[in-house]
């Protein structure tokens, strides 16, 4: 079995969103840096395949919020036959759902200056011993 692609349907930055001119959601926790302060009014968390919700059910979850404008970013570091085709195919079979609504698929993380930043932190953390050990629990039972 393969690790889940996830294809997320979020407005700017993770998972699929919408922007409204008053929007009401905020990013979660995490989003600093010289960025602005990004809102949106509906986010969706949205896989390509094996794991759900889907990308099909993370669109319709939007379209059923009042969006018509739908952001998706891609959660992978780079583009390849996923972030090309498969993503793109799978929000135009959503949209032919609604055609009330426009998608919009960001590129990849990449090597985005935050991504490296990120990195460059849990290296810091591995190399000062303030990175997780396999052997003990991680914060709020996560694994």
């Amino acid at each position: 079995m393969r690790d889940p692609a996830p294809g997320t349907v979020s407005a700017d930055l993770e998972a699929s969103s919408c922007e409204f001119e008053t929007p009401y959601a905020e990013p979660g926790p995490g989003v600093t840096g010289g960025h602005r302060q990004i809102r949106w009014h509906a986010v969706e968390p949205a896989f390509l395949d094996v794991v759900q919700p889907d990308i099909m059910t993370g669109y319709a979850n939007l379209a059923a919020a009042g969006c018509t404008e739908i952001v998706a970013h891609p959660f992978f570091l780079f583009d390849g036959s996923h972030t090309s085709r498969d993503i793109p195919a799978a929000l135009a079979r959503a949209r032919e759902r609604f055609p009330h609504t426009r998608w919009t698929l960001t590129a990849p993380l990449g090597l985005h200056p935050g991504v490296l930043t990120a990195v460059t932190a849990r290296i810091d953390d591995a190399l000062t011993g303030h990175a997780f050990a396999p052997d003990e629990p991680w914060p709020d039972g996560l694994r």
